[in-house]
């Protein structure tokens, strides 16, 4: 069965040589890809995004990941994304991939995400322009994701994002940074799709692990929270359940 190691918020910058390389020396024994949910890099510099690919050497399996908000900060995201994408790395923004692993297809569909709250607090487009272009970047990011995951043909399907899809995972952090740190329309192409697992990160002092109304395992893989990777197993569909209304 499929092993993925994920971890999101490595902040990788150039002071850190060799401490990435440190957590992942035992990865390529461990886990069939390696999944990194954004915030890749300290400030979004093309400088951090070559120290990443040197931490990331010694890495031979499968790598899959999005950008997340400190990729952005210094308008540098485009070229972050090609210099991986250039290395081997399957960045993806709003695009799908899927990988032979384990003996088994897997696709994985992925995008950064955006912010805006969740279920009856969600922001909605109302009022100034600069809300309701905050809303739109919500809403192009939701369209992303379903457009990478209508692009997949494989059953077996994961999500990878860097803003939260659902609330529960963000417990612990301060209830006024949610609207913030997730966006629950996000997680209505994964119910849609039938996504097996999804990974996610921003949220350093949330929970761990939640789930979406439909039943979707959702896991918070901050590396704060996580301190090297989280390791998840695709065995089984867990079965789904109800989850309480937002």
């Amino acid at each position: 069965m499929p092993s993925i190691a994920a971890v999101a918020d490595v902040h990788c910058h150039e002071h850190m040589r060799g401490q990435l390389a440190e957590t992942f020396r035992d990865v390529n024994d461990r886990a069939d890809v390696l999944v990194l949910a954004g915030d890749l890099t300290s400030s979004g510099q093309l400088s951090e995004a070559r120290e990443l690919l040197l931490e990331l050497r010694p890495v031979s399996i499968p790598i899959v990941a999005v950008l997340g908000n400190h990729d952005y900060e210094h308008q540098q995201y485009d070229q972050i994304y090609d210099m991986l994408k250039a290395s081997g790395i399957h960045v993806l923004d709003g695009e799908g991939v899927e990988l032979e692993l384990g003996g088994e297809r897997v696709g994985f569909a992925g995008t950064k995400g955006f912010a805006g709250g969740f279920g009856r607090y969600l922001l909605t487009g109302y009022g100034e322009q600069v809300i309701k272009d905050f809303v739109l970047s919500g809403i192009i990011e939701v369209e992303k994701l379903e457009r990478a995951l209508s692009q997949l043909q494989t059953e077996r399907r994961v999500a990878i994002l860097h803003y939260a899809p659902i609330r529960e995972t963000l417990s612990g952090e301060s209830l006024e940074l949610y609207p913030f740190l997730g966006n629950s329309e996000l997680s209505k192409p994964i119910d849609n799709f039938g996504v097996e697992v999804v990974f996610h990160g921003h949220s350093h002092y949330g929970s761990r692990f939640g789930h979406t109304k439909a039943g979707i395992p959702v896991f918070n893989v901050s590396q704060t929270l996580v301190s090297t990777y989280h390791l998840f197993e695709l065995s089984e569909r867990m079965p789904a359940y109800e989850a309480a209304d937002e």
